[in-house]
């Protein structure tokens, strides 16, 4: 049954009231996943247009790296999540120790990022180059501002380790890892 504020108004106790974390990262986060379902969808219309131009792009790119960030990213995942329960079993330094940990898996993503950015931009593919390099580098390059910014987050929240933080930072990052594991098959391995 539904609490009453002092004004005899009902007070919810629905499914947004069991969120973890902030309600306000929820919204970011349903945002963020809207905004990169989009580009995937029009990713996925104009690659109709021109499957054999998307492919012959695609054969560019390096899966193999892709497939070694998937599970970089699924990894700090884990270890920050992790955090959490740690954390709320006493044991902070652990805790703390795992969302760095996170953090520095974050930054192995990026720099395997950046090695494929610098690898396409040595051989002079740009956004100019096709359509498909230029979803590639907006998708994969927003995603990439995302790790920073995640990256940040979870520092933050391991400076101030309350488990509510951690839950909402973690919550976060792990839309950074949903996103990438959506991005993967569509850009690296869709025939």
């Amino acid at each position: 049954m539904d609490e009453v504020n002092a004004s005899g108004a009902g007070v919810g106790t629905g499914a947004v009231d069991e969120l973890p974390g902030e309600l306000l990262m929820w919204v970011l986060i349903v945002s963020e996943l809207l905004v990169f379902g989009a580009g995937l969808a029009a990713f996925l219309g104009v690659r109709i247009t021109d499957p054999e131009g998307f492919a012959a792009a695609r054969a560019h790119l390096y899966p193999a790296l892709a497939g070694i960030n998937t599970m970089v990213l699924i990894s700090s995942g884990y270890l920050a999540a992790r955090s959490l329960n740690l954390r709320e079993n006493a044991r902070r330094t652990a805790a703390r120790w795992h969302l760095a940990a996170a953090m520095g898996l974050g930054v192995v993503f990026l720099v395997i990022k950046g090695y494929e950015f610098a690898q396409k931009a040595g051989v002079g593919i740009s956004t100019e180059t096709h359509p498909f390099f230029t979803f590639y580098y907006l998708l994969t390059g927003f995603h990439a501002a995302h790790v920073v910014a995640g990256i940040v987050i979870l520092g933050l929240v391991a400076w101030k380790d309350e488990p509510r933080n951690i839950e909402t930072g973690t919550a976060f990052w792990h839309m950074v890892d949903l996103v990438w594991v959506l991005l993967f098959p569509v850009i690296y391995l869709l025939g």
